[in-house]
């Protein structure tokens, strides 16, 4: 869209924002010269620099950035309107905004009025929606002058509070909403005892007041069983058990209901199990080692050996001949623990065989 197509509402923004732009160029250069050195003869020959062309075009060279192009095109269509004011109409018409955006080129208002006509906003020019609002349009040709209320208020002329807010102030031009009690939906006051109604989460108790509701007492309970309840005003959340606990009622391993698989219970706190101190031995099969790890443990071929299809043997010297010996001793040994495990299984014929990972239950 080139920029004389833009809608007014696109380029009224701009327009204010290079009229704001030459007031503060005519602050900027107020207490400049020509710069040659002598003052006194340059103004003498050349005029005033307060009021010269030198300086409009000081002024005008720095009203946009350089990469705005909507800012320099409009600078450049509207030059002739600067000259005007800056050699003639500055000192009847001190107000630059006022004599170019609003009365000249006739697209932007005053303050607190919109539209084509600048009409009031509601509520007034003076204070639109009665300060507590922004009027739709306000300074623009543009907008339906209604008011888009500040936090807290509601309503066509932004006098009303909303839900959590009460009027401490209210007449018909003033209103001042102030923010109710946490526990309170609607009120009339600061505390929890001005609740009209509770928020969700708050309950009202014998004399009136809104208090916390402990959803933690809940029965049956709102978490689920490896979480423990956390109230908070108004609420409350779900947080996750220790993970050595079964079950919990607050954080920490001292916390527990009862001690997850692989851990026990020390004096109140519950502690790792360490499986490879038992009396009875958990890794059976020949030349392993039992390695603790926590709320488990694992079985491992020991030193001088490593696993050949699920058996421990010994690793052979660097450059080592399998001779017949050893590697009958190998087959006995692999039979033997083949033949151990069968025994085990059946003794225990209800049991699912041990992986590798063990769990303690």
């Amino acid at each position: 869209m080139a920029n004389h197509d833009k809608p007014h509402s696109y380029q009224e923004p701009v327009r204010k924002k290079i009229a704001d732009n030459f007031i503060k160029g005519l602050d900027q250069t107020k207490k400049q010269n020509f710069g040659g050195g002598n003052t006194a003869w340059e103004e003498r020959a050349l005029s005033k620099y307060e009021t010269s062309e030198i300086r409009l075009v000081e002024i005008l060279e720095n009203l946009c950035e350089s990469s705005s192009f909507d800012c320099n095109h409009m600078v450049e269509e509207h030059e002739d309107h600067f000259e005007t004011w800056w050699f003639k109409r500055q000192n009847k018409h001190p107000d630059l905004y006022k004599w170019f955006c609003i009365d000249t080129i006739n697209v932007c208002c005053l303050n607190g009025t919109f539209g084509p006509d600048c009409n009031a906003c509601v509520g007034g020019s003076e204070r639109p929606c009665h300060g507590n609002g922004v009027c739709d349009g306000d300074g623009t040709r543009g907008g339906n002058g209604r008011c888009n209320c500040d936090h807290g208020y509601k309503g066509e002329f932004c006098l009303d509070c909303i839900d959590g807010y009460f009027n401490e102030i209210r007449n018909d031009t003033f209103s001042l909403c102030t923010e109710c009690h946490s526990s309170c939906k609607t009120c009339t006051g600061l505390t929890n005892e001005d609740c009209e109604k509770c928020k969700t989460g708050w309950g009202e108790d014998d004399e009136g007041a809104c208090l916390d509701v402990n959803e933690c007492l809940n029965d049956p309970p709102l978490c689920k069983e490896d979480q423990y309840c956390l109230n908070t005003d108004g609420s409350f959340s779900c947080k996750g058990c220790d993970k050595v606990c079964s079950g919990c009622t607050e954080a920490g391993p001292d916390k527990c209901q009862s001690c997850a698989p692989g851990y026990q219970d020390t004096e109140g706190t519950c502690t790792d199990v360490n499986e490879c101190e038992q009396p009875d031995a958990v890794c059976t099969a020949g030349n392993q080692e039992c390695v603790n790890n926590k709320g488990s443990y694992i079985c491992i071929c020991a030193s001088g050996y490593e696993e050949q299809e699920g058996v421990c043997v010994t690793i052979p010297e660097p450059g080592a001949v399998v001779s017949d010996d050893s590697w009958f001793s190998w087959l006995t040994l692999y039979l033997t623990s083949v033949h151990d495990q069968a025994k085990e299984n059946e003794e225990a014929a209800d049991t699912v065989k041990r992986p590798e990972e063990h769990v303690d239950l």
